[in-house]
């Protein structure tokens, strides 16, 4: 483990984050992660599928 993580762990020991930054990092959280159930249960569409530019050719 990093000391620095240390640091910054006793860092917000002593000064917590606010309720809303933590309400806030949690939603944004939750927005992804619907985002990505969504994503995958419905299935990405074809203009979200990726392309080959160039075609495979063989000589």
């Amino acid at each position: 483990m990093n000391p620095r993580w240390l640091l910054n762990a006793s860092r917000w020991a002593r000064n917590p984050p606010s309720a809303g930054r933590v309400w806030l990092v949690l939603g944004v959280v939750a927005i992804c992660l619907a985002l990505a159930g969504a994503e995958w249960l419905i299935g990405a569409d074809v203009e979200m599928q990726r392309q080959n530019l160039r075609p495979f050719t063989t000589n």
